[in-house]
């Protein structure tokens, strides 16, 4: 497993699929990690450079204090720093499009395109602060209970029990520290980019899961609407929150048709 040691602390680890091919960076959601991008880097690896990352509080990457998402955007300028990359598609699932829309305004020059899956500009849903800050400080205190286990794999990852069972077992081995309390303050203090939208005009593509309850549809429109370059929002029929994951013959498809449009 290669890895980034940073100025400030985190090491991030990555995988690299290497290559002379145009680079997809691939930012993951909360409670997930790089691996959650395995049929992305299957279907794509062989006519693009897939570089998937663990962000800070997860997956092998270490928080090392508070940190928001522009730390985020600017870890990931750091790893296409230290890999060699000019530009990249950046493709980020729930938290993972919050940093890659903080990359785009960040360093728009290093952005080659905008692969937006099951996420947003705006803030959650109202109530939904203190029930997800309440999961993180009881899962730090007493362990990940069963039910709780279950209602989150249900939230990201839909109705298949089938598709649960490997993220449960890793949850339920996560060390019960401060990070998972961390990456749900950064999580819930994040700012509205909505009026910020405008700013970017790199063309973006939005994926989102038909049944996602995480992120409402609703939300995903607002954010194709206020992308200049982006069109409609792509819906996967069926799918939940993780629709990158449990459905990914779709996603791919929608990726691939976007990726081959773009200007060279």
């Amino acid at each position: 497993m290669p890895t980034l040691r940073l100025p400030d602390g985190p090491t991030l680890a990555y995988d690299d699929t290497g290559g002379s091919g145009p680079a997809l960076v691939f930012s993951h959601g909360l409670l997930m990690n790089r691996r959650m991008f395995a049929p992305q880097t299957a279907a794509f690896s062989g006519d693009y450079r897939c570089i998937s990352w663990d962000a800070r509080a997860h997956g092998e990457t270490i928080a090392s204090g508070p940190f928001d998402y522009w730390d985020s955007a600017r870890d990931a300028l750091a790893l296409l720093d230290h890999l060699g990359i000019e530009r990249a598609v950046f493709a980020g699932m729930s938290q993972g499009g919050f940093a890659s829309l903080r990359v785009a305004l960040l360093a728009p020059e290093r952005v080659r395109a905008l692969v937006l899956l099951d996420s947003q500009a705006g803030l959650e849903q109202p109530g939904a602060d203190e029930v997800y800050l309440q999961i993180a400080e009881t899962w730090r205190a007493e362990g990940l209970a069963d039910d709780a286990a279950t209602g989150i794999a249900y939230l990201i990852l839909g109705a298949d029990p089938a598709v649960w069972a490997p993220w449960i077992s890793e949850w339920k081995r996560r060390p019960l520290d401060e990070m998972l309390v961390e990456a749900s303050r950064t999580l819930l203090g994040r700012e509205d980019l909505t009026e910020r939208l405008p700013e970017i005009t790199q063309p973006a593509l939005v994926v989102h899961g038909e049944v996602d309850v995480a992120i409402p549809r609703e939300r995903a429109e607002a954010l194709a609407a206020g992308l200049p370059g982006a069109g409609g929002v792509v819906l996967v029929p069926g799918a939940a929150h993780a629709a990158n994951l449990t459905h990914p013959e779709p996603v791919n498809q929608a990726i691939r048709e976007f990726l081959g449009a773009l200007p060279a």
